[in-house]
C-alpha cells in the first residue's frame, strides 16, 4: 500500500502541527512525533511503517483528535484522518471511523456505514470490529436483525479474549437467541468475561492496536 506524494505531505503537516501542540508534553510523545516526522520525510512508501510507529508506542493513546487528549477534540479532522487510513485497509481505522458514523461524531449518524466500516475491520479479524458487528446485528441497528449472525460474530471476538463479546455470546446463550438455550455454555462464557474483567460500558469504543 503506497500513499502518494501529496498524502505523504498532508500527513508531514499533520504532524508537525501535532509536535508543535504537544512541545510541552512528554518525552515519549515528542520523541515519536520525531520519529515519524523522519519516515515521512524520507520516504514515499510510509503507511505500514506509521502504523507499526504508532502501535510501537501506543501514540495514538496519548495524542488524538478523536478523544482529545494532547490536542483539542476535532472529530470532523478524526474523521478525516480515521478514513485516510481506513482507505488503505488498516482494521482499526475503519473500525474507528465505523464507531464516529454509529456515534454521529464528526459525520452525521449513520447506522447502515458504521456496520459497512465495521464489516470491512471485522472480515480482517479485529475483535472490537467483529463485537460491534454482533450488537449491531442483534439489535437490528444499520442490517436487519439477525440473531444467528450476532452470534456467529460475538464468538470470532469471544474466541480471541474480548470480554465484552464473551459476556454477549453469554447473553445470548441464556435467553437462546441465535442459539439453543443453554444454561451452561451461558455460564461459561460468563465466567469467561468476568475473568477478563468485562466492561459493562456499551462496546462502540475507539480502537487503537
Amino acid at each position: 500500500m503506497i500513499w502518494h506524494s501529496d498524502k505523504s505531505r498532508s500527513l508531514e503537516t499533520f504532524y508537525s502541527t501535532l509536535l508543535f501542540r504537544c512541545s510541552n508534553s512528554s518525552i515519549l510523545i515528542t520523541n515519536r512525533l520525531h520519529s515519524l516526522l523522519k519516515i515521512l520525510r524520507g520516504k514515499q512508501n510510509v503507511f505500514q511503517e506509521l502504523m507499526a510507529q504508532l502501535r510501537a508506542a501506543d501514540f495514538d493513546g496519548n495524542v488524538t483528535l478523536a478523544d482529545g487528549r494532547g490536542v483539542p477534540q476535532n472529530d470532523s479532522e478524526a474523521v478525516r484522518w480515521f478514513r485516510l487510513a481506513a482507505d488503505q485497509g488498516y482494521a482499526p481505522a475503519q473500525h474507528n471511523l465505523g464507531v464516529m458514523y454509529r456515534r454521529g461524531d464528526g459525520v452525521p449518524e449513520n447506522d447502515a456505514e458504521a456496520v459497512r466500516w465495521y464489516r470491512l475491520a471485522a472480515e480482517q479479524g479485529l475483535a472490537n470490529a467483529q463485537h460491534n458487528l454482533g450488537y449491531m446485528y442483534a439489535n437490528g441497528d444499520g442490517v436487519p436483525e439477525d440473531d444467528v449472525e450476532a452470534v456467529r460474530w460475538y464468538r470470532l471476538a469471544a474466541e480471541q479474549g474480548l470480554a465484552e463479546a464473551q459476556s454477549n455470546l453469554g447473553v445470548m446463550y441464556d435467553v437462546g437467541e441465535g442459539v439453543p438455550e443453554n444454561d451452561v455454555r451461558a455460564y461459561v462464557w460468563f465466567s469467561v468475561a468476568a475473568a477478563h474483567g468485562r466492561n459493562w460500558a456499551c462496546g462502540d469504543n475507539y480502537q487503537w492496536n
